[in-house]
């Protein structure tokens, strides 16, 4: 089960405005919580996304490196070779 966390924050008159424009009968949310964790969320997937690009680049960096010891292999190559490193 999962723990749930109170935050309090402290913004100043312009976001509290944009916060409420954005809450309630005319806006995208129902309450200011509903909108910050909407925004958590959003950020969090953001971060995730940056990282998993940066960890692409660089295998792709590795992989296309000309002293690059990694090979390209489809499933049957790989379970051959896995076959053989398991009866030596």
């Amino acid at each position: 089960m999962r723990k749930s966390t109170t935050l309090n924050i402290r913004v100043n008159e312009s976001l509290s405005e944009f916060v409420a424009d954005n809450v309630g009968e005319y806006g995208s949310y129902d309450n200011v919580s509903e909108y910050v964790r909407d925004l958590i969320r959003r950020d969090k997937k953001r971060v995730e996304a940056e990282r998993f690009e940066e960890l692409k680049s660089e295998l792709q960096s590795a992989f296309a490196a000309p002293d690059s010891e990694f090979i390209n292999v489809d499933a049957d190559d790989w379970l051959a070779r896995a076959r053989e490193r398991n009866r030596g």
